[in-house]
């Protein structure tokens, strides 16, 4: 490992004393708080809120002000905050959706429906199907799923424009047979005004797309507006205070996750390829911010990857925003052996897990904790982010500990039906009553004895 190499990520040895400790922090610098913001966004909300409110105090003000004042609020905030003007529609207009799809290049919508055809295939072959147990009495207990009516997908606007966020949330939605979906977006060149985006909506059949963004757009949502009826669940991608405003209005109604900054963590040895190790890091990296840390047995591995990156990282047009990424968030550390990497992998439960050593199956069956996991040389995070078809909405944070990505599951709800004859109660009846006294609950145990009561045949 070089020095010149040091300026790309941390180069961390675990053998070493006080490494461990450092990644420990670089753990900690993930899990975002919400508290922190930049100068110049800490002089921008003076702007606008006369205060140096924190990122959790704008989102509860602005989520409050809609609860309350409904589209008024809605339209305040997205002119003061995002500069929409005062005469812009609300709505994209359906014509304006026709025109970007009439509009854009032939070969990429051409790619929109390639890829809607794999994230169908993959996404029902996930969902549930309907269960019934019979009974003994005749009676019958059953599953039933049933679609969610309405749902919310955030898409992303600011630095870039983001098709692929509608196509691995729609297309699921749409899998799962959700009759009306709203796309919210903010009003720029990137968001709602951006033709790949109105096209893509245009394709996958989406017919309301929202100018607004922010904090806004999901308090809108979450409590409903003149024109708007609340949405059952709010999904999909965002910035920092999307991401609080989707914890402030989660209850009121479902989300999919609080997500984070985009990570990877790349378990190698031996056998795998450094340029591209480095290429996927960088990948991710690009986000800004974005994570990406190698864990390997490897000491030639790591130094090579470390000279990679500082070539790749130069040829990159986000050149300076990932170089300030990898600084931050980054990391090259080589383990006291494999079984360590392993472990440490497990233990951050990363948003993206990439393995690529000599038996990627049996690495994979002693890590039980990731988002999403990418086996082999061939499978670049890229293809999970763009087409392969699982959707590229996934838990961050180390929340892949107890959550999954998004898919056609999360957009049904299930609901048992009891069906029960006067014989399958009369079998049930006994352990009623005895959990019935014990919980002391003798109105529960009455609506049982009182059918027993019953002459055979009335009703």
């Amino acid at each position: 490992m070089t020095a010149s190499s040091a300026t790309v990520c941390q180069l961390l040895d675990l053998t070493r004393a006080g490494d461990r400790d450092r990644l420990e922090a670089l753990r900690r610098s993930l899990i975002s708080q919400g508290d922190l913001v930049s100068e110049g966004g800490r002089q921008r909300t003076i702007a606008v809120f006369g205060e140096p409110l924190s990122p959790r105090q704008v989102v509860a003000r602005i989520c409050s002000a809609v609860r309350e004042r409904g589209l008024a609020a809605v339209v305040e905030y997205s002119q003061r905050i995002d500069g929409a003007a005062a005469d812009a529609p609300l709505f994209v207009p359906p014509e304006a959706l026709t025109a970007a799809h009439a509009t854009v290049e032939p070969g990429f919508l051409a790619a929109v429906r390639r890829i809607r055809d794999r994230v169908e295939r993959f996404q029902r072959a996930l969902l549930p199907r309907d269960a019934a147990v019979p009974l003994p009495g005749g009676g019958l207990l059953r599953q039933r799923y049933l679609p969610l009516d309405r749902v919310g997908i955030c898409v992303p606007g600011g630095a870039a424009a983001y098709p692929s966020t509608l196509l691995m949330t729609v297309v699921p939605a749409r899998v799962a047979g959700v009759p009306e979906i709203v796309v919210v977006a903010p009003p720029t060149p990137f968001g709602a005004d951006n033709p790949h985006v109105l096209a893509t909506c245009r394709e996958l059949g989406v017919e309301r797309v929202m100018r607004v963004g922010g904090a806004q757009a999901v308090a809108a949502l979450a409590y409903g507006i003149d024109g708007l009826p609340r949405v059952d669940k709010i999904v999909g991608p965002g910035n920092l205070f999307v991401a609080l405003a989707k914890q402030f209005v989660n209850g009121d109604v479902a989300i999919d996750s609080i997500a984070g900054p985009s990570e990877i963590v790349v378990v190698a040895d031996d056998t795998a390829r450094p340029e591209f190790i480095a290429a996927d890091m960088l990948a991710q990296a690009e986000h800004s911010p974005g994570s990406a840390l190698l864990l390997t047995a490897s000491r030639r591995l790591a130094a090579e990857v470390a000279a990679a990156l500082g070539v790749q990282v130069a040829r990159l047009e986000r050149e300076s925003l990932t170089r300030d990424a990898l600084a931050r968030f980054g990391a090259i550390v080589v383990c006291r052996d494999m079984a360590e990497a392993e472990a440490i992998a497990d233990g951050l439960a990363p948003e993206h897990l990439s393995i690529d050593t000599a038996d990627a199956e049996a690495t994979l069956g002693r890590i039980r904790h990731a988002g999403a996991v990418f086996l082999g040389p061939f499978s670049p995070v890229a293809a999970g982010d763009y087409a392969a078809g699982p959707s590229h909405v996934l838990p961050t944070g180390g929340t892949a500990r107890f959550s999954a990505g998004l898919s056609a599951q999360e957009f049904v709800r299930g609901g048992s039906i009891i069906h029960l004859t006067r014989e399958d109660l009369g079998e049930l009846a006994d352990e009623i009553r005895i959990l019935a006294d014990t919980e002391g609950l003798t109105a529960h145990r009455r609506s049982v004895e009182i059918r027993g009561e019953s002459r055979p045949g009335e009703a």
